[in-house]
This record gives structure tokens, sequence and C-alpha cells, in this order.
């Protein structure tokens, strides 16, 4: 290679420094062609007075080199400090978070030791818009926003994933049997695409017995698409089946920043002792690697390792009795790799990356018509603690409100049915939604609704939110109450 490329390198916190300065140390005795720009996130960032954990230069550094090699960071305790990883993921549209899970076995001990699959995860929707509201004296309220682009997105990018890297199957994981739209949408996109990779098996799993599934038979499983949330849980469980979170890299791709990191935290309790693990960090280093076009360079890191691996050469966190030969720390470990480098493991089947496709995939989205969108009724959030929290009462008195045909259809109360004739034996807390709708389903105006929420107040209660009921080309956008 000619030229070196140029990365930008956060060292992190706690123990971030060590594994970091390991990691680099083996990049370049691999002859990785690097230039590092070197940045301060994190810790110190924060306690400047930046709540985002990141300056100014940082995001500079990263528009100009589009590759983030990051050691784990601690976040202050104590509120007003956004995550790191989060801010990063959603200002550099890092959409996909790839995290492979295998298993080293008998090397790294593992109850799964056939266990082969990667995880890739939507990383800037769901829960993690960190959207909250406290809404009445007992209820708070998280949103969950799930695109149709962003859906899309993240599931074209596993089938192509599992395409380019000659995985066979693609597993979808949501909750579709409860949020029916939310969910129900990306299980909906997994199906569409599917269709346009007939080579690839496909299958779907509600999340909970998924999770069970990649707890109990992880060998079942070859790539899985999920959101957000649920991607966040199920890759942990999955690298540590494998025998230790310690050993597990993830890649957080975008259509033009990447940023690769280990998944585990920046361990302060052992920082300094030069105790750490650096393989997660390091594993990280080598997605990069081919994610640069040095997949001859990964190759050579990764087989290097193993074979470390192999000769029992471990940190105390996957030192076993009767099976490593050393225990070592973070840069004896790091020199060991450096010894093997040229090597390959024996027992284990090494490493090979494509040189010929070395270029990022392009996801490409499907165009779409916009679907005729209709205003039918009107979801009203209101607090009210009066009269025992009797449903009937509150019922009664929102019956008075009618703003051109705009009438109370229902009362729910945390999402159960209460009023007209709801279960006296129901929980109720102050917090009720009220759904108003025409008589015949008509649509209805904006003017409609603010003339509603004017009678609401005038009637005495304290509206705190509304949601609006659309149809889009007739079909219903909104979930029905249990009980409607």
């Amino acid at each position: 290679m000619s030229s070196k490329r140029k990365i930008t390198v956060a060292y992190g916190d706690g123990i971030g420094p060590e594994i970091m300065k390991a990691t680099l140390a083996i990049l370049e005795a691999a002859g990785a062609q690097l230039e590092y720009d070197v940045i301060e996130i994190g810790e110190k960032v924060y306690l400047k007075g930046i709540s985002s954990g990141m300056e100014p230069r940082a995001i500079e550094s990263l528009r100009e080199t589009k590759v983030f090699l990051k050691s784990p960071i601690t976040t202050p305790q104590g509120g007003g400090f956004k995550s790191l990883n989060v801010t990063t993921r959603k200002s550099f549209g890092l959409y996909a978070n790839v995290r492979p899970c295998k298993a080293y076995s008998p090397f790294v001990k593992t109850h799964f030791p056939k266990t082969d699959l990667v995880i890739i995860r939507e990383n800037e929707e769901d829960l993690y818009a960190g959207i909250e509201h406290r809404q009445t004296q007992e209820v708070y309220q998280t949103l969950k926003l799930i695109s149709e682009p962003g859906s899309e997105k993240i599931i074209r990018y596993a089938f192509e994933y599992a395409k380019k890297y000659g995985r066979k199957k693609v597993t979808c994981m949501t909750k579709d049997n409860i949020m029916k739209l939310a969910d129900g949408h990306f299980h909906k996109k997994f199906d569409e695409v599917a269709k346009e990779y007939p080579e690839i098996q496909t299958d779907h799993k509600i999340i909970d017995i998924g999770t069970a599934l990649i707890a109990e038979r992880p060998e079942i499983f070859d790539v899985i698409v999920t959101l957000n949330l649920y991607g966040d849980i199920i890759s942990d469980v999955a690298a540590q089946v494998t025998g230790s979170v310690g050993l597990g890299g993830s890649a957080n791709v975008g259509e033009e920043v990447a940023m690769f990191e280990a998944i585990h935290g920046s361990a302060p309790d052992i920082a300094g002792k030069d105790m750490a693990n650096p393989s997660g960090l390091l594993n990280g280093a080598i997605m990069m690697l081919v994610h640069i076009g040095q997949p001859d360079i990964a190759e050579k890191v990764a087989n290097a390792w193993m074979k470390t691996l192999e000769d029992g050469i471990h940190t105390g966190d996957i030192y076993q009795e009767g099976l490593s030969s050393k225990k070592v720390g973070t840069q004896e470990f790091a020199q060991a790799i450096i010894d093997r480098l040229g090597q390959e493991p024996a027992k284990m089947s090494p490493v090979t990356f494509s040189k010929e496709d070395t270029e990022p995939m392009n996801i490409k989205l499907t165009s779409k018509t916009k679907a005729k969108k209709e205003l039918t009724g009107v979801d009203v959030f209101i607090d009210w603690d009066e009269e025992g929290r009797d449903p009937n009462v509150i019922g009664d008195r929102l019956r008075q409100a009618n703003a051109n045909g705009l009438q109370l259809h229902l009362i729910t109360n945390r999402g159960v049915k209460v009023f007209p004739e709801g279960l006296k034996e129901t929980f109720c807390t102050d917090h009720w939604r009220c759904r108003f709708k025409t008589a015949d389903g008509s649509p209805i105006t904006h003017w409609d609704v603010l003339d509603l929420l004017r009678q609401i107040k005038d009637l005495g209660f304290d509206f705190i939110k509304t949601e609006h009921l659309y149809t889009f080309d007739g079909v219903r956008g909104y979930s029905l109450a249990q009980g409607e």
C-alpha cells in the first residue's frame, strides 16, 4: 500500500487507554497503513460542561476521516449527561450496529461451542430517541419511534451483509404480537425485502422466545436483524454465551462514517492495573481494517489473535486452570499476538476476508408513493384524579363535549378500556386516554380538534397530550384499544 489511511482515535476512560495502546501496537506490528488523529472524549469532556462528551474538534475530525476507533468511556453519574455513543450514532447516521458473536471453544470456556452468529441492530430509532415526559403525578411516558426508511435500511443491510459474507439465514426478531403497528411494520418490511433474496433462508421470532433461544441454542442462528433496544439486549446475551463479553467488538456503520469499538464498558475498577483484555477493541479494529480496504492485515491480526488463544496465553478474565498455559496482563497479551503475526491457528479455522470486494455496502431504499392521509379522530390524554377515579364520572362529563360531531367514543387507562362498560376491578391511575371520533367515522379538521380541546378545558379537565387518529389510503394508522 502506498499511502496511509487517516482514522480518528479516542483512548477513552478507565481501561480505555491501556487497551487502545495494546490494539494500536498490534495493528502497527501487522503493517496496517494507518495515520491517527487522536481526540479526547468522555469523562474529562463531560466535566468541562460539554453534555455530549465530545468537543467540536472531535466532530470535525470524524467529518474528515470518516472512521472512528474508539475505546470505552465513562459517563459521569447524575442527570444532564447524554450518551456519547447514542449521540455519535445518531448525529453521523450510524444506522447499523454489527456485532459478531463467535465461540472459541475449548480455548475460551463456553457451553455453546458451535455459536457463530451476527446481530445487526437498528441503531438510531426506537426508544433510544430518548423522548420522555412526565405527564401526571403517577405516569411517565417514553416514545418509541420506528420509521419506514429506518426499518428498510437496516433490514436491507442485514441481507446484504449475509450475501457478502456467505451467511445462509437471516432471522428477524420483534414483539409484533403486542406492538402491531411499530414492530408490525418492521416485520412486514422484513418479509417484503426477503423476497428479493430468495437464496437466503429467513424466519421470524418473537423477541422473548428469540432471546431464550439465543441463551439455550445459539447455534441455530446465523444473522439476526432487530430493533434498537432488542438488539442491545440480545447482543450482550449472545456475547456472554460465547464465553465473555470482553471478546466482543462491534461496528457502527453509516453511509459515510463508521465507528468501531469494544462492546464492554470502561471498567474503572481495574483501570491502570494492566489486567484488561484488549480483545474486544482489537476485534472492532479488525472489522475496521476490512471496512477501509485492508483485509489482508485484518486476516493477519485475527489469525495471530486466535493462535494466541490456542496457545493458552490468556488474560485473567478468560484464564482457565488446566487449559490456559499462562496468565498475562494487557500489554503482554498484545506482545504475544505480535509474536504470532504471520501464524494461523491449528485447531480453529483460520479467518479469511475477501480481497476483491472491499467497498462498504451501499444501501438503496425503494421509492414510495405517498398515501392519502385523513384525520378521523383524536385521542386526548387527561390528568384527572377526582371522585375516586370513577371512569363513569369522567366519561359522563366528557360526553358533554361535541365539536361538529366529534364526540367521546371510549376511555382507556393504561391501554385498557374503562368506559363505557369497563370492569370495576380494573385499576386506574390518574392518566386517561379519551378517544373522540365522529359517529360515522367521517374525516374531521384541525379546527374541530381545537374546538374540542376548548370544550374539554371549559369542562374543567387538564389535557396533557393529544394524538391524532389518521387513516392512510383508508387503512387505520392507530391501534385499537383493548376492549374496543
